[in-house]
């Protein structure tokens, strides 16, 4: 039995959320409730996008709006990593950084609409 892994990820857009994960990264759609909320899956990994007219948007006790963005991101196991990367250039999506290899393999983030990261990476062969 596959067991599911929820990751909520703060978004500006709704839509151009679902557009972005649905369109380049595979995910399929499980529900839309725009411009409050909505979850992509793929594989084990279910992605919570809310908006700010969810209830994971409103604000903490102290004031503080909860926003997309930061360095915690997604890592996403791809087969050939050059041509993701070529793939998605000629769809204009946002890079943070070109490919960078390391001992374990190689990887790339990218930006989502709202300005949250995905990172792509490609095992070492070994």
């Amino acid at each position: 039995m596959e067991t599911t892994v929820n990751v909520r990820y703060m978004v500006d857009d709704v839509e151009a959320a679902i557009a972005w994960y649905t369109g380049h990264l595979g995910f399929a759609l499980l529900s839309n409730h725009a411009p409050a909320f909505a979850d992509v899956r793929r594989g084990a990994l279910r992605l919570l996008l809310s908006g700010p007219k969810s209830s994971a948007g409103r604000p903490m006790p102290d004031g503080e709006q909860p926003g997309p963005g930061g360095w915690n991101r997604i890592h996403i196991i791809v087969d050939d990593l050059a041509a993701e990367v070529a793939r998605l250039r000629t769809a204009d999506v946002r890079f943070r950084n070109e490919m960078v290899t390391g001992p374990g393999g190689t990887q790339i983030l990218l930006i989502d609409p709202s300005g949250n990261l995905v990172e792509l990476f490609q095992p070492a062969r070994g």
